[in-house]
């Protein structure tokens, strides 16, 4: 029997939800109903709200990283304005604040497990570092986003990075499916229910060959489509004796360092120790800024409870200092902040692709 858990968390975006459970409900006629399919949150069972006009499901179980086959993540909806409390990156933000992420970090410890994301979901990990390095994709607004938590985007409409497995925009929803419904029960059950919904897969999968590796045992899961089932099992076992083809991973371009050499006299209102706050959508962090110039180069530091981390390419333009920093909380991101100083006032701004401004504001440590 498959497993498979398609997850709820408040302001979910309906389509990211529905588009998938719909296509494995109709695989599952075409497999003797050998599926389990439930709709769950991280909590247990309990009525979700969606994004939409407060549309709500209803989810009868907790998400179980130890029996799901399959984990379904959905992106969220809601307005894009970034003051909006309820836009789509504040939800998203929520969301990764869940025990969603924790439960979703064991599924992708397990190998024979597949965790899945449609549109936004794939943030939702990614800003908690479960994506580093890993190729995936989200919404087109969302991938410099996606970037700046250090996951590698893929500009494609489904991508496979073996036990994650993540799609594009809203209505990929679909096509995750669909392929998952290919590659575990196999192409007949796929091709069966795209003929009843009278809708083909849209888009190649991007694939890394290097990441095939059995994710479940699906002959010992299913007995319909065996045929179908051993043809997909001896293609990847091929595929890893195979020459790996040549793969062009669209990572962002790593520029060296630059630095301007900087006058003392130039950098003297930024130089010293700042107490600061920077207010995000989610809450408030303190954070010291120690600034200073050595050998006519600005460096600095920020310190958050027991860490400290140096600043990125630290750069005065004009009356503004900009830099960027790896943050880890309260989600892990290259951030890159701006900021102005006003006698013994510091103020500015920290920026990471579609998430909301936070807002920096301090005095300096006389």
């Amino acid at each position: 029997m498959l497993s498979i858990q398609v997850v709820l968390f408040d302001g979910f975006d309906l389509m990211d939800a529905i588009a998938p459970y719909e296509v494995f409900s109709a695989a599952a006629m075409y497999t003797d109903h050998q599926l389990n399919l439930q709709f769950v949150t991280a909590e247990g069972p309990r009525t979700v709200a969606s994004g939409i006009q407060d549309v709500k499901l209803e989810a009868i179980g907790r998400l179980d990283p130890e029996t799901a086959d399959i984990i379904v993540i959905p992106g969220a909806s809601g307005p894009l304005e970034e003051d909006h409390p309820d836009s789509v990156p504040v939800r998203l933000s929520k969301a990764m604040q869940t025990e969603l992420t924790p439960l979703a970090q064991q599924a992708l410890e397990r190998e024979h497990c597949i965790v899945a994301t449609v549109c936004g979901g794939s943030l939702i990990l990614a800003m908690n570092g479960l994506l580093e390095g890993r190729p995936a994709v989200t919404n087109h607004l969302g991938m410099e986003l996606l970037a700046a938590t250090g996951a590698i985007p893929i500009n494609a409409r489904v991508v496979d990075d073996g036990n994650l497995v993540s799609g594009g925009g809203v209505t990929s929803g679909l096509d995750v499916a669909l392929y998952l419904v290919e590659r575990v029960l196999g192409p007949r059950t796929a091709h069966a229910v795209e003929q009843l919904f009278e809708f083909e897969r849209r888009g190649t999968v991007w694939r890394d060959t290097s990441s095939i590796r059995p994710t479940l045992n699906a002959a010992n899961l299913l007995k319909p489509d065996m045929h179908s089932l051993q043809n997909v099992t001896s293609e990847a076992a091929s595929a890893k004796h195979n020459e790996r083809p040549p793969i062009v991973k669209h990572k962002q371009a790593v520029e060296p360092p630059t630095h301007k050499l900087l006058q003392e006299e130039d950098a003297a209102a930024f130089i010293g120790d700042w107490d600061t706050t920077i207010a995000t959508p989610i809450g408030k962090l303190q954070v010291r800024l120690s600034i200073m110039l050595m050998d006519g180069i600005v460096q600095g530091t920020a310190t958050q409870g027991n860490e400290t981390v140096p600043f990125i390419d630290p750069m005065l333009d004009g009356n503004r200092l900009v830099w960027s920093l790896r943050i880890t909380k309260p989600m892990r991101l290259n951030l890159k902040f701006e900021a102005f100083v006003d006698g013994n006032a510091i103020h500015g701004n920290a920026k990471a692709g579609l998430l909301p401004s936070s807002k920096l504001t301090g005095v300096r440590i006389v």
